[in-house]
């Protein structure tokens, strides 16, 4: 095809009829709307005297900010792909006939992910989410392979910006981690994630195993809602256990010389929270009571809810209910067992690679509700 022969009507028309449908369901106009009195709220002079409301204020605008300039930012792309297009025919130039296809990728990816976002609209989808990994059969290697995991969550939120915090790590003997507790702060956060949930299952030749067999591997994801400042879970303290203990670090290792890390144990449930990432005992009893009212409140949604495994479930961590496949040996694959979804480079998964897997299992959903 010759440069004079570009045509990418087609493509451009189907992409700005997406856009359209984006737009349609964002509502541009009543998030101009929020953007505007979120501004009036954090111009006032009195604001930081009440820090929690500031930061909740500032966060809100930052993020309907970031949302209004996507669109806009998408609106504008594509009208430049149509000139760059024109004039890659007009002066039969090949160098800029690859920059609009380039472009043209660019944008399909752009507004593929923002068209599974606009199917985020569950009730807690917009919310922060805490996400808990736990090892599960397979011995020292599903201790590595959970912190394997964990690895990944956090490289996807450094790659898209989003604010995580490790509230918690329980780090096994040997190698890896019994469990851990996080926390990714964005938007939509709890909605994008929650596919995550479930059994995974990871199969290689194990590097604890002196004979070089093959392993399989389980390890558990569970992701929960955090609960806004402003919700009330009551949790009355005669319904907790708290203990405190000594941080320590990989190994053991003791990063901290006082009792600062807090376990709550809420009796009624069993639900047990950890957390140590703060250096006083009174932060971290904060910040464990949070995810424990996280976890409650989910929990009071399920049993009101006839389809309560549809956020979390019964995550046994073992053999017959993976929902996911990460084989290293004997080839080389990651595969969804909902979806079908796969990706032929572990590495690349593990090293954060994980939004084709989220978007299949968000729109996997949205055909299971309907």
């Amino acid at each position: 095809m010759t440069v004079l022969e570009l045509d990418l009507s087609e493509q451009i028309a189907a992409l700005r009829s997406t856009f359209g449908d984006i737009r349609s369901v964002v509502d541009v106009d009543s998030l101009r709307e929020q953007i505007a009195e979120l501004s009036e709220q954090a111009g006032v002079p009195d604001l930081w005297n009440d820090t929690e409301k500031a930061q909740k204020v500032t966060s809100a605008l930052s993020h309907r900010q970031a949302e209004l300039a996507k669109i806009v930012s998408i609106e504008s792309r594509l009208d430049d792909l149509e000139i760059m297009v024109e004039l890659a025919n007009d002066e039969s130039d090949e160098e800029s006939a690859i920059e609009a296809r380039a472009e043209l990728v660019s944008l399909q990816k752009v507004l593929g992910e923002l068209e599974v976002q606009t199917l985020l609209n569950g009730e807690y989808d917009p919310r922060a989410a805490v996400v808990t990994i736990r090892a599960g059969a397979g011995g020292v290697d599903a201790a590595d392979f959970a912190e394997m995991l964990m690895r990944m969550y956090l490289r996807w939120a450094e790659q898209h910006g989003h604010k995580a915090t490790v509230l918690d790590t329980s780090y096994a003997e040997e190698a890896g981690i019994k469990s851990a507790t996080f926390e990714i702060d964005s938007p939509y956060a709890f909605g994008t994630l929650s596919v995550e949930a479930g059994t995974h299952r990871l199969v290689r030749m194990s590097p604890f195993n002196s004979a070089g067999k093959r392993q399989t591997s389980f390890a558990a994801v569970e992701v929960v809602p955090l609960i806004e400042q402003t919700e009330v879970v009551e949790v009355p303290e005669t319904d907790i256990r708290v203990d405190v203990f000594r941080s320590s670090g990989p190994g053991g290792q003791s990063v901290n010389t006082t009792d600062s890390a807090v376990r709550i144990t809420h009796l009624p449930t069993g639900i047990v929270v950890s957390c140590q990432n703060e250096k006083s005992q009174i932060q971290n009893r904060a910040a464990a009571l949070r995810v424990l009212q996280s976890r409650l409140l989910l929990l009071q949604r399920e049993q009101e809810n006839a389809t309560k495994k549809e956020l979390a479930g019964n995550i046994t961590a073992s053999w017959g209910d993976q929902m996911r496949s990460y084989v290293l040996a004997p080839y080389q694959m990651v595969k969804d067992l909902r979806t079908d979804y796969e990706e032929g480079n572990p590495s690349h998964v593990f090293d954060g690679d994980i939004d084709g897997f989220i978007s299949a299992g968000i729109r996997w959903r949205k055909r299971k509700i309907e």
